[in-house]
C-alpha cells in the first residue's frame, strides 16, 4: 500500500518536474515488492503522470499563465508558424492529434512535455488527453516493472 502511494507521489511529481524520473524509481522498487504490487504501482504511476501532464496542457491551452508560451506565440517565426500547422492538421484529422499523444506519452518521442503543451494549444479534448495518457502511461509503466524480472528469468543459472 505505501508503495503505491509513493509510486503516485513521485510520478505526479515526476510529470511536474522534467528532471525526476519515475521509471528509475519503479526499477528500484521492483527489487523491494512482491509481484502483486507491481500491477498497482504502475497504475498509480500512470495516475499520478496524467494529473502532472495536465497543467501543462492547460498552459498550451492558455487557462495557466505562462509569459514565455505567450511570447513565442506572438513572435512571428518559425515557431508560431509550426504551432498553427499543427493546430490545423489535428483539427482536420482528430485522429492524428490523439494518435501523437499516444505515441508520445508510450515512447516518449517526440518528448511528452512538449506534446501536453501542444495538445492544449491545438484544443484535444482535455478528457480524450487525460484517458489516452492514463492508458498509455500506465501500459508503459506496466513494462517497466515487468521487464526487469523477464529479463531475469533468460539468465543462465
Amino acid at each position: 500500500m505505501i508503495e503505491t502511494g509513493l509510486a503516485f507521489l513521485v510520478a505526479l511529481l515526476s510529470g511536474l518536474v522534467p528532471v525526476l524520473n519515475i521509471e528509475l524509481y519503479l526499477v528500484g522498487a521492483v527489487v523491494a515488492v512482491d509481484d502483486g504490487a507491481l500491477v498497482a504501482m504502475a497504475v498509480a504511476a500512470g495516475l499520478g503522470q496524467t494529473l502532472g501532464k495536465l497543467p501543462y496542457y492547460y498552459v498550451g491551452r492558455g487557462t495557466i499563465s505562462a509569459p514565455w508560451l505567450r511570447r513565442r506565440a506572438a513572435t512571428p517565426g518559425r515557431w508560431a508558424a509550426r504551432a498553427e500547422r499543427w493546430r490545423e492538421k489535428a483539427q482536420e484529422r482528430p485522429v492524428w492529434g490523439l494518435g501523437l499523444v499516444a505515441l508520445s506519452s508510450f515512447a516518449s518521442v517526440p518528448p511528452f512535455l512538449i506534446v501536453s503543451v501542444l495538445a492544449g494549444v491545438v484544443r484535444i479534448d482535455v478528457w480524450r488527453f487525460a484517458a489516452i495518457t492514463f492508458v498509455t502511461r500506465t501500459a508503459r509503466f506496466l513494462i517497466v516493472v515487468y521487464a526487469p524480472a523477464w529479463a531475469m528469468s533468460y539468465l543462465p543459472g
